[in-house]
């Protein structure tokens, strides 16, 4: 008996288009209704959704790793808090601590694992992007081109002012977003990277960005509303809200910045992105901008947000060379259509 191989091609075809088919359908639902599925579900039909999901997966240039916003939370409402310190100081090289655990303390992390498999993560310095100018690296992967050098030389959108009124809000929309607890090299199989602790979560993260610029006499709204609680799908649409809260209420903020914890690898290999400063090692960061690829009147500035992730790109760089991985450009907006001066 003879197959048709046409017809074996078509029938092939057929259940793959269902397969895809039928996932897309799921992942809008999910978006759409917000339905309560099991949070795994929920972080895949965000990823499957870009680029108006949570989450994005591209390989890394000059680097064989993958990289993804994995996210991947629980968490309970801890609202907000407003700070104003004033005292003044600078950021020194010498401020940078290296935190390193005793062998008790990872004794006793080892025990409260036994019987866990474990598994590796990579050290790696990201550094080259598809533009450059000078020490500004950018991965453009939008629809469009970019100068560079026109862009830093532009003007921003807005100008800081010498005031007490808040001027800068930190918000986090993946609230939950957390990191291992040590710096061993290795995690272990039940390692889960989100937690409503905000000790332990991106909110450590926001409350010393805070910190350090109130210090500095730029007064500064640290939100702490976890987004992602109790559903991950949505969260951008309310954490949009809290924005505009802020927005409505301190007509002074110029600049929002949604902090993130950035998770590259898959659930038996991670990659960590570091460099080295006065001699020791600390996390290499990434600033997000957006670009408006479908032409929405909504988003018609968005060329201040890239000027101003361009100067943070260049400073940064002068300061302390590797800081920055390259400024990950692409075609989305993540509420940054706020004002002049939003970034991720």
């Amino acid at each position: 008996m003879r197959i048709n191989k046409n017809k074996f091609r078509y029938a092939f075809l057929a259940i793959i288009s269902f397969i895809l088919l039928g996932t897309a359908v799921f992942c809008v639902i999910v978006r759409i209704y917000e339905t309560q599925t099991v949070l795994p579900l929920d972080i895949l039909a965000a990823e499957l959704t870009m680029p108006t999901g949570n989450a994005e997966y591209s390989e890394q240039s000059d680097e064989k790793s993958v990289q993804s916003s994995n996210d991947t939370e629980e968490s309970t409402a801890d609202n907000s808090t407003e700070t104003s310190e004033k005292e003044t100081s600078d950021i020194k090289k010498s401020d940078f601590e290296e935190s390193k655990p005793s062998d008790k303390e990872i004794k006793k992390y080892e025990k409260s694992h036994e019987g866990e498999e474990k598994y590796p993560i990579k050290e790696m310095t990201v550094t080259k992007g598809n533009q450059s100018y000078k020490n500004v690296q950018v991965k453009n992967l939008s629809s469009t081109d970019i100068d560079i050098k026109s862009e830093l030389e532009s003007e921003l959108g807005f100008t800081m002012e010498n005031t007490d009124k808040p001027q800068v809000l930190i918000c986090h929309t993946h609230t939950c977003e957390s990191f291992m607890t040590y710096d061993t090299g290795y995690f272990y199989e039940s390692f889960y990277p989100r937690t409503s602790d905000n000790r332990k979560n991106v909110c450590a993260v926001g409350d010393e960005i805070a910190k350090q610029l109130n210090n500095s006499g730029i007064t500064t709204i640290h939100d702490k509303t976890q987004h992602d609680n109790p559903s991950y799908s949505g969260a951008y649409d309310r954490s949009l809200e809290t924005i505009n809260s802020y927005l409505e209420k301190y007509p002074s903020i110029k600049v929002v910045l949604d902090i993130h914890r950035d998770g590259i690898g898959t659930d038996t290999e991670k990659t960590k992105p570091v460099f080295t400063v006065n001699g020791k090692k600390a996390a290499q960061i990434m600033i997000l901008s957006g670009y408006n690829y479908d032409d929405s009147d909504e988003f018609k500035d968005w060329e201040y947000n890239l000027r101003f992730a361009l100067q943070i790109q260049s400073t940064a760089e002068k300061m302390y060379p590797d800081m920055v991985r390259p400024l990950y450009f692409a075609d989305f907006m993540y509420n940054m259509n706020v004002n002049t001066g939003s970034l991720l």
